[in-house]
């Protein structure tokens, strides 16, 4: 199954927060499944690095990819598809990351990794 992560999914598994569910777990430590992280998500935690809302415990740049690999994670770029998505979405969310990942999984047909229940309301398929 493929599938994507949330950029708050993938801190917490990271940092071992136990605000990741068991359920939301899962699909991270099944070997099968094909995961994602989007590249919305990796703006998303430079701009909360840069204005000090998130700080890591290394540079972005070395970490990020170091996590990627470690736990068999590939990017997933913005497409126009995804973009025109976008552009579509009522606004049940007003955070643009989230909705930019509500918008892949659309276009793409593959569930969202994600504790954030407002997007359920997108029709998208919510693993948590």
């Amino acid at each position: 199954m493929k599938v994507l992560i949330d950029t708050h999914a993938f801190l917490w598994y990271f940092t071992a927060d136990s605000r990741l569910s068991k359920i939301g777990l899962t699909p991270m430590a099944d070997v099968r499944n094909e995961l994602f992280l989007s590249m919305a998500s990796i703006c998303e935690v430079g701009i909360k690095v840069s204005i000090g809302k998130l700080t890591l415990p290394g540079p972005l740049g070395n970490l990020i990819p170091q996590q990627l690999k470690q736990a068999n994670i590939a990017l997933m770029n913005m497409t126009i598809d995804h973009v025109a998505t976008v552009t579509a979405l009522p606004f049940h969310h007003k955070d643009p990351f989230d909705r930019m990942l509500a918008a892949q999984c659309l276009v793409e047909k593959i569930p969202l990794l994600s504790a954030d229940a407002v997007l359920d309301q997108y029709g998208l398929s919510r693993i948590w």
